[in-house]
Parts: C-alpha cells; structure tokens; sequence
C-alpha cells in the first residue's frame, strides 16, 4: 500500500523517501523485562537520553501514555511467536516534549542466554499517514537483509530476507560466524568490516562486494551492505547489527557500462582489419564469454576492398563466403575452434538463415545441445566441439556498419556456468556494434590507401636506365614506413646525342593529392624534356604549370572537400652530355646536387638558386659542371638531410660521407645510404637518386665542318659512310649516307653556317647536323605532283627517332639508328 497524505497535497519525493529509509532509525535492544541492553547514537538522537542514561534502564518511561500490560503481552506473544510488530505510539523526548513514532520490534532471539528484542523507530510525521500493511512485519519481510551478531561475530539475529538471500536456514546460522557459513562470499573482508565496527564504533556503510550463496549457487550476485554498533551504558560496542541488499541489476548496469567504455579503448587501435577482429575477440574473453569467434566477410577481407556480400538494398542469392579473421579462448590454443585463423568458414546457426545478417538480428541459444537435430544437419564439426569441452551457452550477433554487413560474430560459454541471458545480448550487441565501426573503418581506410599506394608506383619509374652515359640506382622511402603515399619524385630520361636528363622533385604535403600533383609534375617534366629544352627554360614552362594548376584547384572548391590546394613544389633538372662530360642544370627552391669524384673528394655543386615552383614571375637561371668518368652524381630531397635534431647543412656533411666510399656497388650505396638517414622516424618522404657518369669514347665520335656549298655534300656523305664501315656497321652505311645528304642538303640550302656534321656511336647510331638558324624543321607530306619536300619524312621512315634541340648558337637537327 502507498503512503498517503493527511491532507490534500501530493507528498514530497524527498518525504517518501525518508519513510522507508531505515538507516537513520534509532534503534535498541530491550530485554523481555523491558530492560534497555543496548542504545544506538540514532536513539540518542530520536529520544535525547545518551547511552549512559538508557542502557540498565526501564524502556516503559519513554513512553507519553499510561502503561497497558494488555497491550504489551499481546505484542511480546506476537514475536515470540516470529511474527514481529509494528506500530504507531507517543513517546516523550527528554526534554518533555511528545511526539508520535513507528515503532518495529523483531522476532524474539537470545543474547548471552537472555531473551530479546531489537526495536527501531523514527519520528513520524503528522502529514502522512501509512497503512498497517506497509509497516506490518518490517523486521521480518523487508527487502533489506538485517541480521545481528554480537562481538565474536556470531550470529544472535536474522530476518527471513537475510535468511532468503544466503539460502542457509536460520537454525544453521545462530551462533555460527559468516565465514562458516558462506564460503562463496568475501568473508574475510566482511568480518574484517565487522571487527573495524566493534573495536571504532564508526559505521560502514554501503560497501559492494560480489559472491556466490547457496540460494543461487548457479548465478554470481552483488550486494550493498552496511553495518552499524550496538552500544551499552558505558559506550562499549555490545555487537553489529548490519544490513544487505541484493544490487545485482546495479552493479551489472555498472559493469556494462564500464566495458562499453573500455571497449571504446582497447578496440580499434589500428586501421587494420584483422587486429581489429582479434581485439574483439580478445576484449571479450573472458569478460563476457569463454570462446569468441569473428568471422569476415570475403570481400571485407580484399585489399581491393570492393564492397561486400549483402546490403540493405537487398539479400544475395548466394550463401555467404566468410573467413576467421580472430578468435580467442580461455583454453589456451583455442582448442574449440573448428577453423584456424584466415581459414573459409560457413557458420550460421540453426536454422542458418542467411537473412539475419541482412535483418542484423542476433540469435541466442541458452543451451547447447549436441544431440539436436539440427545441429548434427547443419553443423555437424561443431557438434564435437560442444560435447568434448561442454560449449553449452551461444550468442551469435551480426556485424554490420553503415548498412553494410560485414561478418558475424559468435559468444560462447563453457568454463562458466551460467548461461546467456537476454541481457547479455545487450552487451554483445554493443561490443559488435563498435569492432564493426572500426572494422568499416580499417575497410575504407584499407582501399583507399591500396589505390593510394598504387597510383602513385604507377606514377614512379619502375625500371631507370641512363644508357652508356650513367649507371643509374635510386631509392624511395615515404614518410610513413607502412607504405604511406608522398609527392616525391624522380626521373632518368634518355635525350638526343647519348645526353641523359636526371630530375628530381619535392610537391608539398603528403597523401593522395600530393601523389597526384606528383604524376601530373612528372609527365610534364617528361614532355618538356623530350622537347629539348634547357633545364631553366623546362624549369619556367613547370613553374606556369604548377602555377596554372593551383589556381584551378583552388577556383573549383576542391578545398572545401576536405582536400588541400596544390600549393607548390619544389625541383632539380640536370642534363648530362658524356661527350663533353658537361652537366647543365637549374633548380627551383631544390638543395643542391652531390658529387663524389672518383679520388674521394665530396663537392656540393650550387647552379644558381631559384624560387620553388609556383610561385611566378621570377625567372630560373642554369649552371654547368665537369663530371669526371666515374663520378658519383646524386640528386635528392630535403627529407634526406633534414631532421628536427639536425640543420640541412650537417645532413648534407653526413651524405657526403656516406657516400663517399669507393668500390662500393651503386643499388647498395643508394639503399644503405638511406637507410642510415631514415633509422628513427622520420617527418618527411625520402627520395634518392644516384648515377655514376660514364664518358664516350673519342674514337666513337667523328665530326666535319661542312662548307655552305651544296657540292659539299658528297663528299660528307661519303665520309660518313667510310666512318660507319669502319665502325662495323656496314649494314647502315646506305641509310646513313641517305639521311647526311637528305640533312646536310637541308641545312644548306635553308639554314645558315656554319654548318657541321657529327657522327656518334652509342647505344644507337647518331647523326648529327648542327647549323646556325632558329628556324625549326618542317615534316610536310608531298604531293604526287611535287618535285621536293619528302626529304624529312624519307628520313624518319629509316630511323628509330629523329628530332630538333636548339643550341645558343642555333640548332641541331638529329636522328638515331637502331645498331644491329
């Protein structure tokens, strides 16, 4: 029954409350002459007698109406019979004034061979009224478990609750300590709390603790217990009267909760599909079950990562493929499991409805059993699973995030004996629920980073070659050692006349669209090279470039995307001649070249400094070198020889003497040189290129003058041809006096001197016209009628390739045959 109000006002939260609120009653132990044994401090508060003046004394004159031994032997039969009383009765407080109290006295009970009665009370409040019901046999059918035990921690008192909850009779209790009692709890604890009672007098209250009792031996049970004193007349602690509740739905409320959050921590660390799967697993066990399975979707589990079996927008027709992608035990091995790590796996449960991975709806079997039908159908390998380690609990939840299913993952019990409840599917939904956010993540992060990674090893050259002039070595490390994605890069590209270009480059920022930046840098680095030009014209053509495709991306909203602006880039351009052994190169906001000649000696060559690339407006200048035979030629990025614990200066100091040892094979001292830079972490992408020059051989090359006289041209021809034989090609000697007349013809007759004829052997025949005009060459396709213009288009149908490169003096008009 409610408590209602005398009056008409609903009552008070904060009053209901304290109406069945027993820890502040005053409470006492009275004799069965009605004698006062023992006095709490809550009596002395209630009735204003200390324990001095209560304890040894009548309890008859607190009352404030005339004695009625009617009354009181009605009561005094009423608990010896087991029952218990309750009531409303006016006491006086010590200083004379009345007031209205509920009164409960327990059952009778025996202390030091005297029969007993514990009573307890609390003012009553004149505006509300409870009914005889609520009150009626507190003591003994409270939800709250009281019991008494005197200072040897025997029990004296109990209530049918604390008799209910422990599942040991009362009978068995009196006169026997807890921890005789009930081993499953924390006894020692408890009665050391009881001890620190007795000898303090200070109350413990609410104190958790977790056990086992006989009343539910199957089922682990928390508890809030507080204890309180019993005092006598001399403040001496006469025993402990202490108070339980069963708070297992609290505590286990608590619990998920703090694995929820602990989850959030210890799954998903890494953006890795697999980890992922296995921290699951492992979080799980033994928090929640014995044996936790996780078990992927094929597709989940592509690098390509290219979607997944189901989705919302409808069921497969087909059965899933899944692999396990983790599993843990609490045995160690995982001596359960029917499929091992990266195994093909088909588990569903009975009735293996392939649409509860659509529907995401988990299934619960609270007990196993082997000699189910349709277990021995449907899975038959786990049948002997269940019956050799007792598997006899199983929660299966379906993984599934942002509409996508992703696999299934299964919960099982065997060490522990209780089986799974509808509780625990609460828990095992959100733990799955976070693994498969993390898992989608690790997904999408996975494919990405894969066409990532893959863009830009398709955008790098996969194979370098500098021909006869250079040996040519490189090597890449990005920033992040996982295979992260940068905008470093590097070139070897074959030119004209045996010439090699070498570049390198740095585009700011990392990822994608620095990767992407990279390959449109690196194919216009390569058109602009096979069109000849200087490396400060090539450098000024990029810089438009770089300039061109910021502003576009910058103008289109690309960065409101989320994706940063192509803001710049830094490069070095060199071109190297192994004729003349001359290195002509610019550089834009680039750290210089290094060179390491044959005798040891380390050179930092400086051409003329430029601005990075995209900033515009200011021009670029080159520079020229010598390289001697055998040099070492290195190229690089900032990320080599700059670190946070080290200026660019002492990198550079540091690479010279790495490289700077003789006899040493190039790929080796390319990779060990980058290797020793990059031993720590490391901010930046690393980018080396190496080359060891080579220089062609005065007897490979023939040059002549040739007079701006047409009759000159036989006789150059036939000098060519002489020059060819000599070389041992004479196979090419026709096609070769055929392109000298049809070039040197057209030099003389349209160009300007002084004209001259070279002739090199290399990896290809060469033949050279260089003349002193600007005017470029014209391929023209000639009519039947016409008597001239087929002289270039007969020669680039006999050659490999054929071009034009300007020279400041003027041009050179070139072609190259394939050498037999």
């Amino acid at each position: 029954m409610n408590p209602v109000r005398n009056g008409s006002d609903p009552p008070a939260p904060a009053d209901a409350c304290h109406l069945f609120d027993a820890s502040s009653d005053a409470a006492a132990v009275l004799s069965g002459r009605g004698i006062v044994l023992g006095w709490t401090r809550g009596a002395e508060d209630l009735f204003g007698y200390p324990a001095a003046e209560a304890v040894g004394r009548s309890a008859a004159r607190l009352a404030a109406m005339p004695e009625d031994p009617v009354r009181i032997v009605g009561i005094a039969e009423r608990c010896r019979a087991g029952m218990g009383w309750s009531g409303l009765i006016p006491v006086r407080h010590r200083d004379g004034h009345r007031m209205e109290v509920d009164l409960r006295v327990s059952a009778v009970f025996r202390m030091h061979g005297e029969e007993c009665f514990l009573i307890s009370a609390h003012e009553r409040r004149q505006r509300w009224s409870v009914g005889e019901s609520v009150l009626d046999g507190f003591l003994t059918r409270s939800p709250v478990g009281m019991a008494v035990v005197d200072r040897q921690l025997r029990y004296v008192w109990l209530n049918d609750t604390l008799e209910r909850l422990g599942g040991v009779p009362r009978e068995q209790r009196l006169g026997h300590r807890l921890s005789e009692l009930l081993p499953g709890l924390q006894t020692e604890t408890l009665e050391g709390l009881m001890r620190k009672v007795v000898e303090t007098g200070a109350p413990v209250t609410d104190y958790e603790y977790v056990g086992w009792s006989w009343s539910d031996p199957h089922r682990q049970h928390a508890y809030s217990t507080s204890f309180f004193p019993l005092v006598d007349a001399d403040e001496s602690v006469t025993g402990v009267c202490y108070m339980v509740m069963d708070v297992t739905e609290r505590w286990n409320a608590r619990q998920l909760l703090s694995m929820v959050n602990e989850a959030g921590t210890s799954i998903g660390r890494t953006l890795d599909v697999m980890r992922t799967a296995q921290e699951l697993a492992d979080f799980a066990v033994p928090r929640l079950a014995d044996f936790v399975v996780v078990d992927l979707l094929e597709p989940v589990l592509s690098t390509a990562g290219h979607g997944t079996w189901l989705t919302d927008a409808g069921p497969a027709s087909a059965r899933p493929v899944m692999r396990r992608a983790g599993m843990s035990s609490v045995r160690e091995g995982c001596p359960e499991a029917v499929a091992r790590i990266g195994d093909r796996v088909d588990f569903l449960p009975p009735p293996r409805d392939p649409g509860m991975l659509v529907r995401g709806e988990p299934t619960l079997v609270p007990v196993l059993d082997p000699a189910d039908d349709l277990w021995i159908a449907q899975q038959p390998e786990w049948v002997g699973s269940i019956t050799e380690f007792g598997l006899h609990s199983l929660i299966s939840v379906p993984m599934r995030a942002r509409n996508t299913v992703l696999g299934l993952t299964t919960f099982v019990r065997s060490v522990n004996p209780v089986s799974f409840q509808p509780d625990d599917i609460l828990v095992a939904q959100e733990l799955v629920a976070r693994a498969a956010l993390c898992v989608d993540n690790a997904r999408r992060y996975t494919r990405e980073h894969v066409a990532a990674v893959t863009l830009q090893r398709s955008l790098l050259p996969h194979t370098l070659s500098g021909g006869t002039a250079l040996e040519v070595a490189s090597h890449y490390l990005p920033a992040d050692p996982a295979g992260g994605v940068g905008g470093d890069w590097f070139d070897v590209i074959p030119l004209s006349g045996a010439r090699v270009g070498l570049v390198v480059g740095d585009v700011v920022g990392h990822g994608i669209t620095a990767a992407a930046g990279m390959g449109r840098l690196r194919t216009a680095v390569q058109t602009l090279a096979d069109m000849e030009m200087a490396p400060d014209d090539l450098l000024a053509h990029l810089d438009d470039l770089v300039l061109r495709l910021s502003e576009e991306e910058t103008g289109d909203g690309a960065a409101d995307d989320g994706a940063s602006a192509f803001l710049g880039a830094t490069c070095l351009y060199a071109v190297y001649d192994p004729v003349t052994r001359r290195c002509t190169m610019a550089r834009a906001g680039h750290p210089p070249p290094v060179l390491v000649t044959p005798d040891g000696r380390v050179d930092f060559p400086t051409p003329p400094a430029g601005p990075p690339l995209g900033l515009g407006g200011i021009g670029f200048e080159t520079g020229e070198i010598e390289l001697p035979p055998d040099s070492v030629f290195g190229l690089y990025t900032d990320g080599l020889v700059e670190a946070a614990d080290r200026d660019m200066e002492v990198g550079m100091a540091r690479l010279g003497e790495a490289l700077a040892r003789p006899g040493t094979d190039l790929d080796t001292l390319c990779r060990t040189t980058v290797q020793r830079f990059a031993s720590g972490p490391q901010s930046d992408d690393i980018a080396l290129l190496l080359a060891r020059t080579h220089a062609v051989r005065p007897d490979h090359v023939a040059s002549w003058d040739v007079p701006a006289d047409p009759a000159a041209v036989a006789d150059v021809r036939s000098r060519a041809a002489r020059q060819v034989e000599a070389w041992g090609f004479g196979d090419l000697a026709m096609t070769t006096e055929l392109i000298v007349s049809e070039l040197v013809t057209n030099a003389i007759r349209y160009a300007a001197p002084p004209i001259r004829l070279r002739l090199l052997r290399d990896a290809r025949l060469t033949c050279e016209v260089a003349d002193g005009s600007s005017t470029a060459p014209r391929l023209r396709h000639a009519r039947s009628t016409d008597e001239g213009g087929r002289g270039l288009f007969l020669v680039a149908q006999l050659v490999h390739r054929w071009g034009a490169r300007y020279t400041p003096d003027g041009k050179i008009i070139w072609a190259e045959q394939e050498i037999p």
